[in-house]
C-alpha cells in the first residue's frame, strides 16, 4: 500500500492526476468484506499503525478470508493472538507469492507479499522483562514494533528479585538512545518503577497476567503501576503487548521524524 505522503508526491511529480490520488484514498478508506468484517484501510496512512487483526474468537476460515482481502488490497496482514488452528488454515490457504512469518512466543503471523518492505523510519524502542514468564507479552511489542519500522532492543528476565542484571541492560539504553522503553513485568510489577525512576526517556509498562494469589491474573501488577510515584510513566492494559508495541512507536518514529529534520 502506498502512504500518504507517496500518493502526495506522485501529485506534485505530475506523476497522477489529483483526481486519481481522491480515489485511490477513498478506495484505502474501508473495504468491507461481505457481512464479516469492515477493513480500515486508511489507518496506517492517518496514524502510523496498520490494522491488526485479532484472530483470538474468530474462526480459523473466517481469519483466512480476511488475510486474502489484507493482502490483496495492502500487501500484508499482520494476525495477533493466531492459534495453531488458525496458523494452519492461513498456511493452507496463502497464495504462492506471499511469505508467512510465524513469531510462535508472540503468537502473532505476519503475511507479505514476495515484493513487500516494512519502512524503516528510525525509531528505537527497549523492550524489557522482568521474567522469563513474561517475554510471549514482550515478543507482541516487539514484532509491532518491527512491524512499523523501529529498531528494537530487547532485555529479558532482569527483574528487580535480582536486580544487578538490570544494570547492563540500561547500559544499552543509554548509549543507543532509545526513544521509548517498553517493560512488561507481572508479579507486583515493581521493575516498570524503577527503570523509568532511571532514565530519561518514556516508558510504558506492561502489566501481565502472570501472578497468582492475591492480586492475581495481573492485577496486583496493573494496580502497582498504575499507582508508581516515577513520573514519565504510562500503563497499558493487563497482557497488552500489541497496545505498547504501538503506542511506543507512534512515539518513537515521530521522534525520529524530528531528529531527521534536525540534521
Amino acid at each position: 500500500m502506498q502512504s500518504l505522503k507517496e500518493i502526495l508526491e506522485k501529485v506534485s511529480r505530475g506523476e497522477i492526476k489529483p483526481e486519481d490520488a481522491e480515489k485511490i484514498l477513498k478506495l484505502h478508506a474501508i473495504g468491507e468484506l461481505s457481512c464479516l468484517a469492515k477493513l480500515d484501510g486508511n489507518r496506517e496512512l492517518r496514524k502510523g499503525i496498520p490494522e491488526i487483526i485479532l484472530a483470538e474468537g474468530k474462526a480459523p476460515l473466517d481469519v483466512v478470508e480476511i488475510c486474502r482481502r489484507m493482502l490483496t488490497d495492502f500487501g500484508r496482514v499482520i494476525v495477533s493472538r493466531c492459534s495453531i488452528k488458525h496458523l494452519a488454515a492461513i498456511k493452507t490457504a496463502l497464495p504462492n507469492d506471499n511469505v508467512l512469518e510465524w513469531h510462535e512466543k508472540a503468537r502473532i503471523a505476519v503475511l507479505k507479499k514476495k515484493d513487500y518492505e516494512v519502512k524503516v523510519d528510525g525509531g528505537k524502542i527497549a523492550v524489557i522483562t522482568a521474567g522469563t514468564s513474561d517475554i510471549p507479552v514482550a515478543e507482541e511489542a516487539k514484532v509491532i514494533a518491527e512491524e512499523m519500522g523501529c529498531k528494537v532492543y530487547c532485555s529479558y528476565d532482569v527483574g528487580v528479585a535480582g536486580i544487578h542484571r538490570l544494570f547492563d541492560c540500561l547500559k544499552e539504553v543509554i548509549s543507543e538512545d532509545v526513544d521509548v522503553i517498553v517493560v512488561v513485568a507481572g508479579r507486583e510489577g515493581a521493575l516498570a518503577s524503577v527503570v523509568c525512576g532511571l532514565v530519561d526517556a518514556p516508558v510504558i509498562a506492561v502489566p501481565t497476567s502472570n501472578s497468582y494469589g492475591f492480586g492475581k491474573n495481573g492485577l496486583a501488577a496493573l494496580m502497582a503501576m498504575l499507582q508508581s510515584c516515577s513520573l514519565g510513566l504510562a500503563v497499558v492494559n493487563i497482557d497488552g503487548g500489541v497496545a505498547a508495541g504501538a503506542v511506543a512507536t507512534v512515539i518513537a518514529n515521530r521522534v525520529a521524524k524530528f531528529r531527521k529534520q534536525k540534521k
